[in-house]
Formats: structure tokens, sequence, C-alpha cells
């Protein structure tokens, strides 16, 4: 597997290397990308992680209270047919 501090390591070294117009080119272009993936990730309709975790949250929560109301209205047909049946519970 490559080793991540390594490749950090030899872009260091190339980095240093460079004349220093490339590496104000390359700063421009890497502050110009990163603006321009902010400006369309700012586009789209994302939520934070923040928001995706309480939304996971309150869905666990309904499927548990789903759960427990599916249980009470089976109970309450099986007892409906029952007294329909006229049989003892």
């Amino acid at each position: 597997m490559i080793n991540p501090a390594k490749i950090e390591e030899i872009a260091k070294q190339i980095s240093s290397n460079m004349p220093q117009g490339v590496k104000n080119l390359a700063d421009t272009f890497e502050s110009k990308t990163k603006q321009a993936i902010q400006n369309k990730l700012a586009e789209m309709d994302f939520v934070s992680r923040e928001e995706f975790d309480i939304q996971s949250k309150v869905l666990i929560k309904t499927r548990e209270k789903l759960t427990e109301l599916e249980a009470k209205v089976a109970e309450l047909e099986a007892k409906l047919a029952a007294q329909e049946n006229n049989q003892p519970e």
C-alpha cells in the first residue's frame, strides 16, 4: 500500500524545487479551484454531517414508535376479532 506520508514528502520536495513563478501559479490555481468547488457545492442541496446524524436519530425513533404502534394495532385487531366471534380472550 502507498504510504501517504511518503507521497506528502515527495510533493514537498517537488514543490520546494519549483521556480517561484510556478509556485505562485500553482497557489493561484489551487485557491481558484477550491473557490470554484466550494461555490458548486454551495449550490447543491447537501446537509451537514450534524443534520444527517440528527435526522438518522429521528428516523430510528420513528421506526421504533411505528413498530410499537403496529403491535398495538395487531393486538386491538385480535381483540376485536375475538369479540366479533364471541370468543373469550
